[in-house]
Formats: C-alpha cells, sequence, structure tokens
C-alpha cells in the first residue's frame, strides 16, 4: 500500500503591516504587531517517488494583540491542500509546526488533520494556535511537517 512521506518546509517570518488580515479578525490596534511568511508551492511525496499531496498558498501570520485587557500572541496558518489520485486509508495523520529563533526550536505544536474529504480535489484549510506572548519577538522562522500517511489510490 502507497504511503506518503513526512515532508517539512521552512518559511522566513518577517515582520509585515497589518494589511489585509480583517478576515482573520485581528485586533487592528496601533498595538497590534504582526510577522509574515508565505511560500507558493510544495508537494509531499508517496514512497514510491510520485507525488501524493499538493499544497500551496502556505501562508503563516504571527499576531501580538491585546484582546480584552491582555496581549496574546497567535498563529494563523492557511493553506490549500490537494489530495491526487489518493484517499488516506484511515483519517489523514495532519500537519505541525515548530516556531524557531534562528535554528533553535521555541515550540512545537501539533495542528491536527487537513481538511481533505476527498481526493482529486483543493481544499482550503486554516489553523490557528494560541502561543506564549514572548515567542513573538523571539519567533523569525517556521517549519511546516506535513506528517507521513498511509494511502490508497483511486
Amino acid at each position: 500500500m502507497p504511503a506518503l512521506l513526512t515532508t517539512t518546509v521552512s518559511l522566513d517570518l518577517k515582520a509585515a503591516k497589518t494589511n489585509g488580515l480583517a478576515d482573520l479578525g485581528v485586533p487592528m490596534a496601533e498595538s497590534t504587531l504582526v510577522k509574515k511568511g508565505k511560500l507558493g508551492e510544495f508537494d509531499q511525496l508517496q514512497d514510491s517517488g510520485r507525488i501524493g499531496r499538493r499544497f500551496q498558498n502556505l501562508r503563516a501570520t504571527l499576531v501580538k494583540a491585546e484582546q480584552g485587557g491582555e496581549v496574546h500572541t497567535t498563529l494563523i496558518l492557511s493553506l490549500e491542500a490537494f489530495g491526487d489520485d489518493n484517499v488516506p486509508v484511515a483519517g489523514n495523520q495532519g500537519v505541525s509546526v515548530q516556531l524557531l529563533a534562528a535554528d533553535k526550536v521555541l515550540a512545537e505544536h501539533k495542528l491536527g488533520a487537513l481538511f481533505l474529504p476527498f481526493g482529486s480535489c483543493w481544499y482550503d484549510n486554516r489553523f490557528a494556535v494560541e502561543l506564549p506572548k514572548e515567542l513573538f519577538d523571539a519567533c523569525d522562522r517556521l517549519q511546516f511537517v506535513a506528517h507521513a500517511d498511509e494511502v490508497r489510490a483511486l
């Protein structure tokens, strides 16, 4: 049975303007700080070397904002995933992220399963995770991990 290999990609996070964040519900105050990173596309290969899953428009938005009288740091990750010509045998193992300062891992979070109910179709996915507020200043890179999965050909 084919299997998808674990695939890791890196995105640099850079200070950014708060433009275009309204659809994410980000509080738009003067004190709101944002770091953004993006990657156009990448493939997750099967153990045979064939493409098993495709990802595109991977966007990471790290936000430090005051809400309800407290400062919060939140990572919002959005992407599109394509199931190619296969479906997971039992759900999918999902994705995770590592937040880094240079090469030092600051935090690691399992985000969960991809929304990918059928093969051969693109699906929008969005994840959010609350982080310790002190990570915002130190974090300059994110590693996105698409976990290994056992799949069945269509």
